[in-house]
């Protein structure tokens, strides 16, 4: 294991503390107001280690001190009688009081036995945490991950304070086994919840509770990750079950995760994302502490292993594939939870991007496909099947129905039947008594991975109704060869289109084996986005923006879709 301090990191962590907490300091009287209570502990643990740090500008600062007891003040005056903290709109949550007292644990670790000076401090991070040990103790949580922040609270509390009641609980929790499938992915397949809580939890509890199958998991879940890493310094999340789905988010907040285990396995993989995750700078205040309470963080990372390409991923639980090679990473997705819930829902994989493509300056953020069949929303595959290597399947079928007379033995003198839903529509006409007839539609989507980008081969069927094909792409660059519709918005018909940035492009290229002429550029009615109804019953979309591509017609239809990448200097 190698033994060196990382001085270079160690620095830079420092002043990533610094940029937060010396503000603080030089304003050490000033009451937070406004402020949650998850960031004032925040705020609290970042002073606490900039104080005990050396190479921090307010090691051994009474500045720092004094605006750690300020902040302490309010964060005492934020805990309601139960322990729990006030604000946010989970109330009196055990779960979001756990995040904000594991912040406090590790403040009270830090500043204990650090000289009379933090004797305040040390005092009153001891009466917060005293004042919430019995409702986190006692609390429940809503959200698979808060399992793992409720244990992370009561293992730091027993660690401080200790107590056998709390590994007693923890036991409980870990007793229902993390929530972690066969291919390292979480429940949620969430990057945000693994990188902010799930690992760090688990790290944490292995650490305490001695607990290397904790361990293993969390390495698990990076390796897992490797794969999910794009381009543009971001982690894949179009899979995921929680609010990032819609999001981009940075492969940073996975730092000290893949470099703790690069430094204990030795592992290079693990080395070179955590050199990814730091490319663009430190700028995690809360970094400092925790390379004061894991030492092992600041030594020097193992070599780091040389990047394989082309390369192949495939996770087949959520649905996903990629290739990336020099010149295209290009993802496609088929793991969506609509098909089988059939609702969008919180806590549901609901995005209906199935495929994206990077090619340096030029990107293709998503690529949806709407059909307008009884308002049920864009193609979700309900399943993706792998045919041979880079080469997958994702199909959707979607079944509507027509419904006839109550048989005599179900029907009311009153009229008044159950309100009840049938998938799409809510109505108090028991659905479920009554004979269907049903109208089918499917969609079939073959997607060919290569490594300048991919084949699309695209399979409408049922009724005739409108589809269209949309492709966005990140704001930047221009689209050439296809015809302006306005708000930002083409219309590709025939020939090929392109979209440049910089000297990179994504060359799109349709073909109809099957149907109709494609719609032109005067059918704004066929070429758009339709969000579906669960989105539009109230007002909503989850549209995309950016420079969107159109490729419509009125179905049945086949048609093909290539999609090239041209990088003049990944060929040089």
């Amino acid at each position: 294991m190698p033994t060196a301090p990382d001085h270079e990191f160690v620095r830079a962590v420092a002043r990533a503390a610094d940029r937060a907490a010396v503000p603080l300091a030089d304003r050490p009287g000033e009451e937070p107001a406004g402020v949650t209570h998850r960031a004032l502990a925040r705020r609290v643990r970042t002073l606490v280690a900039a104080y005990r740090s050396p190479h921090s500008a307010l090691h051994g600062s009474g500045r720092a001190v004094a605006a750690a007891t300020t902040h302490l003040r309010a964060l005492r005056a934020a805990q309601t009688p139960t322990g729990l903290f006030a604000g946010g709109d989970n109330v009196q949550s055990p779960p979001d009081s756990a995040f904000t007292v594991n912040d406090v644990c590790d403040a009270h670790v830090l500043a204990a036995g650090a000289g009379p000076e933090l004797r305040e401090v040390t005092a009153a991070l001891a009466e917060i945490a005293d004042a919430a040990t019995g409702s986190l103790l006692t609390g429940g949580v809503h959200t698979p991950n808060h399992r793992w922040e409720l244990c992370a609270a009561l293992a730091r509390l027993h660690r401080s304070f200790p107590d056998e009641r709390l590994p007693d609980r923890i036991g409980q929790w870990l007793a229902e086994g993390v929530d972690i499938d066969a291919e390292g992915l979480y429940s949620e397949r969430s990057a945000l919840y693994a990188a902010h809580v799930s690992n760090p939890s688990l790290l944490l509890l292995a650490d305490v509770l001695g607990r290397a199958d904790l361990r293993d998991a969390v390495e698990r879940n990076l390796a897992a990750t490797l794969d999910l890493i794009r381009p543009d310094g971001t982690v894949e999340t179009v899979h995921s079950r929680r609010q990032d789905q819609h999001l981009s988010f940075p492969l940073a907040p996975y730092l000290p995760h893949y470099r703790l285990l690069a430094v204990r396995t030795g592992r290079g993989d693990f080395s070179r994302a955590a050199h990814l995750a730091a490319a663009g700078g430190i700028d995690d205040a809360g970094l400092l502490a925790e390379t004061l309470l894991t030492p092992d963080l600041c030594r020097v990372l193992p070599p780091p292993a040389a990047e394989v390409l082309p390369r192949d991923g495939y996770l087949a639980t959520a649905g996903l594939a990629s290739r990336a090679s020099a010149t295209a990473h290009t993802v496609v997705y088929g793991g969506s939870d609509v098909p089988s819930h059939r609702r969008i829902r919180s806590g549901l994989a609901c995005n209906p991007t199935f495929l994206r493509l990077f090619a340096g300056e030029a990107v293709l953020d998503a690529v949806r496909l709407s059909r307008g069949f009884f308002d049920l929303g864009p193609f979700r595959a309900a399943g993706m099947r792998r045919l041979a290597d880079g080469r997958h399947r994702l199909t959707e079928t979607l079944t509507a129905a027509y419904y006839q007379p109550l048989p005599p033995d179900r029907r009311r003198d009153d009229g008044a039947y159950r309100t009840a839903d049938e998938g799409r529509f809510s109505a108090a006409m028991a659905f479920q008594d009554r004979p269907r007839d049903e109208v089918s539609h499917t969609t079939r989507i073959d997607v060919e991975l290569r490594d300048d980008g991919a084949d699309l081969r695209i399979d409408i069927g049922g009724p005739r109704v409108p589809w269209a094909l949309e492709l966005t792409f990140r704001p930047g660059g221009a689209v050439r060869g296809a015809v302006p519709i306005g708000d930002g918005r083409w219309c590709l018909t025939s020939g090929p289109a392109a979209y440049r940035a910089g000297d990179d492009e994504i060359r799109i290229e349709a073909t109809v084996e099957a149907g109709e002429p494609l719609a032109g550029p005067d059918r704004a009615d066929v070429l758009r986005y339709d969000p579906g109804q669960d989105h539009t019953v109230v007002g909503g979309t989850d549209a995309t923006a950016g420079n969107r591509v159109h490729i419509g017609g009125h179905g049945p239809h086949t048609l093909t879709v290539a999609l090239r990448a041209r990088r003049p200097a990944a060929v040089a």
